[in-house]
């Protein structure tokens, strides 16, 4: 397929485009650079320097001809978010209506969107599905749900094929493509920069949750595990429908676990220091990923230590980064 990527100089949208590169795909990366790099974008792949609230520029690149689109690009920072919450809704929802809108002209009927777990807010429940109610508690989510939202009405309307993919913590590396973010808000990689002498210590935040260890639980997926689900999702892309599946592990692990399989890997002493909850951080969030298995056909394969491993030899690789 004649594929867009956009946002596909960022961390995950570059190594999707990559495995959409390697699988055969006819890719275009389009990105502002605003937070990605020139540096990630794929060999292989075609790349435009759009920036999505330039409507025009956006029409002008999507009227190339494409076969779909993978929706990447975003801003992310939860607390910039709450900040600036206007920064937020132009950027990921006015840039959104861009996309769709050229999209539409140039009759692109196919559109893969990365949402987020972050839909849900802070719900208190064993797993999150599908239809645990969207309640986001920042921007960030806000602006993500009304983007789905948006799918599903041009779905409904327009005859769009829409898929949105919902994921929690994404980590690892793909060869040459890892993470690489200023700020860097991710746990794994705060870890890492420990263990690489880069900061003296990481912050446990709250000892005291119901958890097993006491600390908090979140699910991970390794970024080669997404950027399969986003491609057996622009596959089964139905017309008429917007469908949204969780992309989990069904298996969460706690902060100590995350510090500990980091030390095993890595043979690095790293420093935890203990502090005070933060406020808003739920004991536990991990998915379901039932329906993705039935609705996809995907299940995660890699395991916490794969994740780790991967991105500790890609920072070990780039200690600069891009």
């Amino acid at each position: 397929m004649r594929l867009l990527v956009t946002g596909g100089a960022g961390y995950i949208g570059s190594i999707v485009a990559q495995h959409l590169v390697a699988r055969g795909d006819d890719v275009t990366v389009l990105d502002s650079l605003y937070k990605g790099h020139r540096a990630a974008v794929p060999a292989g792949a075609d790349f435009v320097e759009v920036d999505l609230l330039d409507a025009e520029a956006t029409s002008e690149a999507v009227a190339r001809g494409f076969d779909g689109v993978l929706h990447f690009a975003a801003l992310s920072l939860v607390g910039e978010s709450q900040q600036v919450p206007e920064k937020y809704w132009r950027g990921n929802v006015v840039g959104a209506l861009n996309l769709l809108d050229a999209m539409r002209a140039a009759e692109v009927k196919r559109i893969v969107f990365s949402s987020t777990a972050a839909t849900y807010g802070e719900p208190d429940v064993e797993l999150i599905t599908e239809d645990t109610p969207n309640m986001p508690v920042n921007t960030y989510g806000n602006s993500k749900l009304a983007i789905d939202r948006m799918l599903t009405d041009e779905a409904r309307a327009h005859g769009l094929a829409a898929v949105s993919l919902r994921y929690f913590n994404v980590a690892g590396a793909s060869g040459e493509l890892g993470e690489d973010h200023e700020p860097e808000t991710h746990l794994i990689p705060l870890v890492l920069q420990a263990a690489a002498g880069k900061r003296e210590s990481v912050g446990i935040f709250g000892t005291d949750y119901p958890t097993p260890d006491g600390t908090a639980v979140r699910d991970y997926i390794h970024v080669d595990d997404l950027a399969v689900a986003h491609a057996l999702a622009v596959d089964k892309a139905v017309e008429g429908r917007h469908d949204i599946y969780n992309l989990g592990s069904e298996r969460g692990y706690s902060v100590r676990e995350v510090i500990e399989t980091a030390r095993a890997v890595t043979g690095r002493e790293i420093v935890a220091i203990e502090q005070e909850r933060r406020a808003g951080d739920p004991p536990r969030l991990v998915a379901s990923n039932a329906r993705a298995r039935v609705g996809l056909g995907w299940a995660p394969e890699k395991t916490l230590e794969d994740m780790i491993r991967d991105a500790w030899a890609w920072h070990a690789a780039h200690p600069d980064g891009y």
